[in-house]
């Protein structure tokens, strides 16, 4: 913080995360240390984690010296939200990524018409009560509330759209899950706010935006692995597809390639 001191909460949670050195540095100065290494910090292999918009510009230069997981920002969150769903709910799932910043985009697609004006009162009426309400107005001022024919459509735009976060609050969610093709974390049911996957159900929360789930998945226990590939073949696997080595490697004329095998099948 402003006093060059690391709040309790993260000291604790990085000591029973087993953390063994904290480097109290931030912002897209930290992201050129990590990457390069300076006399008292290391180089690092990998870069995880959000930041704001510097730190997502500098992560974005460094790629490449590191691998970091992917360029996240600003917060976004659709909810498909059907006849059976409780407007309060909506609402307050609306505002909880509303309140992120002024570029944060929150969406609410529906087939239910009537539901939209139910929405807009249980905003406002929320919203009157946030200490951030200032910054959740401006988000809600690029925001849209969209109504479509059908599930059909819903989930179209959905899978279109790839939010960060996507909320599916209807009374067939299990099955409408199902056709989720491109999202960062889904969250199931009318009981399933995104905090709970920003805070306890066990996602992380770092996530792809601004469309980037239709190739990025979110940070998960993969972002911390590497995958290595073995194979040794015998003299009868050399047999069994030598010739089609000898054959690829010709069509490719590295005549090297598939003498590395011819002199083996001779």
């Amino acid at each position: 913080n402003k006093d060059g001191k690391v709040a309790p909460a993260i000291l604790a949670a990085a000591q029973i995360a087993g953390v063994d050195r904290i480097f109290k540095v931030g912002g897209a100065q930290a992201i050129a240390a990590l990457a390069h290494g300076t006399e008292s910090i290391p180089k690092v292999d990998k870069i995880v984690g959000p930041g704001n918009a510097y730190v997502a510009e500098a992560k974005k230069q460094v790629f490449g010296r590191v691998s970091i997981d992917m360029i996240a920002g600003p917060s976004e969150i659709l909810v498909v939200a059907g006849s059976t769903c409780v407007p309060e709910y909506v609402a307050a799932d609306l505002l909880s990524q509303a309140e992120h910043g002024v570029d944060s985009q929150v969406l609410l697609v529906t087939t239910d018409e009537a539901l939209v004006g139910k929405v807009q009162d249980e905003v406002e009426r929320q919203l009157a009560a946030l200490p951030r309400k200032e910054i959740a107005k401006q988000a809600l001022a690029h925001s849209k509330l969209v109504v479509v024919r059908d599930m059909d459509e819903a989930l179209e735009l959905t899978n279109r759209y790839a939010p960060e976060h996507l909320i599916i609050e209807t009374a067939d969610y299990l099955q409408a899950a199902e056709r989720v093709v491109n999202a960062g974390s889904v969250f199931l049911g009318s009981y399933t706010p995104e905090s709970a996957g920003d805070y306890a159900s066990g996602t992380n929360h770092t996530l792809p935006t601004n469309g980037y789930a239709t190739a990025y998945s979110g940070v998960n226990l993969d972002s911390y692995h590497r995958k290595i590939t073995f194979q040794e073949l015998t003299p009868q696997g050399i047999r069994d597809i030598g010739p089609a080595v000898e054959l690829m490697a010709a069509g490719e004329h590295l005549d090297a390639h598939r003498n590395a095998m011819t002199v083996r099948l001779e």
